[in-house]
């Protein structure tokens, strides 16, 4: 947690008012700092024959005036260890560009279609009135006949980030580099039930108890309650 943050917290939850300047002197003073940043490792596999490929109609245009109008998806990996034996979990995910909240997300043992399927299903079924640009990579779940098929049916219009241009779905791996610093980095989780647990009881904190500058010093879930309330 950098000092933002920690200022922010101390205004919204222990009712204590100070400035950004003062935290930083506290911080370097006591040697606390944030985690580092790591460098995203994708976990994407591209398909070698793509079924279906469209265009970058996003653009990097990562801002949206309401809820439900541009969802990013993706998928990245976790490692846990039984013994020396490595094993993983993969975490789908799609993220509303308004207000930065999960709309849904599942996890899986594997990193193939039924993952991708499940997530977008899920969100469908919390959102159903929803017709957003989705955009990802060109992943082979993405590119595949199945996932066009879903976005067809759903009035969605597909989006795909460049070949090796990761900065085109930005929020996303920006999430997957909250998530992974402020839960998973430094910690060694032994069995998989511990690291499910962790990653959901995550995204609960993330979406509903995380407050974020950028949206004016709410939850992802407030400001999305926010603009009905003001609609």
């Amino acid at each position: 947690m950098g000092y933002r943050r920690i200022r922010d917290e101390l205004d919204r939850h222990h009712g204590i008012d100070v400035n950004d300047k003062r935290i930083l002197r506290i911080c370097r003073k006591e040697h606390i700092q944030s985690t580092i940043k790591w460098k995203p490792k994708s976990c994407t596999r591209s398909s070698n024959d793509p079924a279906y490929i469209a265009k970058n109609y996003l653009n990097r245009d990562f801002h949206s005036d309401a809820p439900n109008k541009k969802w990013l998806t993706d998928v990245t990996e976790f490692k846990y260890y039984i013994g020396i034996k490595v094993q993983k979990v993969y975490l789908s995910a799609i993220l509303d560009l308004y207000d930065r909240r999960i709309v849904a997300f599942m996890i899986g043992d594997h990193n193939d279609n039924p993952l991708v399927m499940n997530t977008f299903d899920a969100a469908v079924k919390l959102e159903p009135d929803a017709h957003p640009l989705f955009h990802s990579d060109r992943g082979f779940q993405y590119t595949s006949m199945q996932f066009c098929t879903r976005l067809k049916k759903h009035h969605m219009k597909q989006s795909m980030s460049r070949v090796a241009h990761c900065i085109d779905n930005g929020p996303m791996e920006g999430f997957w580099g909250i998530l992974k610093r402020e839960m998973y980095y430094g910690r060694r989780f032994t069995s998989r039930k511990d690291l499910v647990s962790a990653i959901e009881n995550y995204i609960t904190y993330y979406n509903t108890g995380r407050i974020q500058r950028n949206l004016n010093v709410m939850t992802p879930s407030e400001y999305h309650k926010q603009y009905y309330l003001a609609a």
